[in-house]
């Protein structure tokens, strides 16, 4: 029995989350390939970008909602699964239509990742680690865009883009195997984590459930949690969030090669560099929200000084980026923008955890993606319709930096406390 079971999930996290980073990346990384085999244009490949996303957004709630009934464990096997085959499938792809089908029911099989991850670490973790949890699994993500470059770029052209897909959805299939052997929706549920851990699990979260506290966290309809403003900014906070990332995802492989001119071989390595470094990103901004709530007693201001000051830096940098005329300071002006967009990125899940009741989290932390995501169905069109019609990126990186600036001031006037006295996470901000 292990001594550190909740350590090794957020290890597994990191790791599914690496993959689905992987395979959502690979596409971008092959399109200069499938573009020439199926004949298809940048206005359809923009549309086929935010199609993932259109089944992707709806099955962030649909999965919250399976993740509250059925628990994280099964949930997390089943979306790894399906994915996996889906990104495979992708290899028998023969045309824009058939294309289109398969990147929707990718994106819906991906759905329930981040609200199966929320809820195990609801789990698994007090609240004064949620944070930090978080922001390590999600550093899988940078982690699998750096090594999706090197990967598939090299599988590409050596086997060809088809056999590359089979090849990667193979991992995924491993990873939901090792899953469903080591895993369990709790300590409570668990055969392998020992005694020793349970107890100090137990004990962390009585040390941080204060009777303040367990106020702020009464149960509630999914409903009454949807009204709560700080909810409703926080999503709107995601999907300025979302905007940057996924306008990086999908559009900043091709910019690389059509702007600057590089091949698919200089592309491949050049896009590691900003998913290298918002790895670190990731993997801080929990810890750096954790630690200004420790030394503040303040945890919504712990949230809202990460968010604010981040998005507003990621703004700014991925504005410039589309302004500068040669390929080095446009990388370092992206990887500086995704290294602050990344250090928020523990930052709208914790929030969840703080107000929401346990019972509720998959739900909310659904809704948030879904609204996320729907970012991900307007980026990459949006993305795909400029670049056709004007034929330069400079126009659609500044929209994604006056987005995510307006997320930033979302967030510093509409992020407070619920009102009722009875609902309130620790001290306002």
């Amino acid at each position: 029995m292990s001594k550190n079971l909740r350590w090794v999930i957020v290890l597994l996290l990191a790791l599914v989350y690496m993959i689905n980073y992987l395979d959502r990346v690979a596409l971008s990384i092959t399109v200069p390939m499938i573009e020439k085999d199926l004949m298809l244009n940048a206005e359809q490949f923009g549309i086929i970008f935010g199609s993932f996303f259109f089944g992707y957004a709806i099955f962030n709630f649909i999965g919250g909602l399976a993740v509250d009934k059925f628990g994280p464990t099964v949930v997390m096997a089943a979306a790894v699964g399906l994915w996996s085959l889906f990104c495979g499938m992708t290899a028998i792809a023969t045309g824009f239509y058939s294309m289109l089908i398969l990147r929707v029911l990718f994106g819906m099989a991906e759905g329930p990742i981040c609200s199966s991850a929320n809820k195990m670490i609801n789990g698994w973790f007090p609240k004064k680690q949620a944070a930090t949890a978080m922001g390590l699994l999600s550093a899988g993500s940078p982690l699998g865009g750096a090594v999706a470059g090197p990967i598939v770029g090299y599988l590409a052209l050596s086997f060809g883009w088809r056999p590359a897909f089979m090849i990667i959805c193979a991992v995924g299939i491993v990873w939901m195997l090792v899953w469903l052997f080591v895993v369990a929706d709790n300590p409570a549920k668990s055969k392998r984590v020992s005694a020793e851990e349970k107890a100090v699990i137990e004990q962390m979260k009585i040390e941080t459930h204060s009777a303040e506290e367990e106020l702020a966290q009464a149960q509630h309809g999914l409903g009454y949690y949807l009204r709560q403003p700080i909810i409703l900014a926080t999503a709107f906070a995601f999907f300025c969030y979302n905007y940057i990332l996924f306008f990086f995802l999908s559009w900043f492989p091709s910019y690389l090669v059509q702007a600057h001119g590089l091949n698919i071989k200089e592309m491949s390595l050049t896009t590691v560099i900003p998913w290298i470094v918002g790895f670190f990103g990731l993997a801080l901004g929990g810890m750096v929200s954790d630690r200004i709530f420790k030394l503040t007693g303040k945890l919504l201001l712990s949230r809202k000084i990460v968010l604010v000051t981040c998005l507003l830096a990621a703004a700014v940098c991925v504005a410039l980026a589309g302004m500068v005329a040669s390929v080095v300071p446009a990388v370092i002006l992206m990887s500086v923008s995704i290294f602050f967009l990344y250090l928020t990125g523990a930052v709208y899940w914790a929030i969840i955890q703080d107000v929401v009741h346990k019972s509720r989290v998959g739900g909310a932390s659904g809704f948030i993606h879904l609204v996320g995501s729907v970012s991900g169905i307007v980026g990459p069109v949006a993305t795909g319709y400029i670049v056709q019609n004007t034929g330069k990126f400079d126009s659609a990186f500044l929209l994604a930096g006056g987005i995510a600036a307006l997320g930033a001031l979302l967030v510093l006037f509409a992020i407070k406390a619920p009102k009722q006295a009875a609902h309130i996470p620790l001290q306002q901000s």
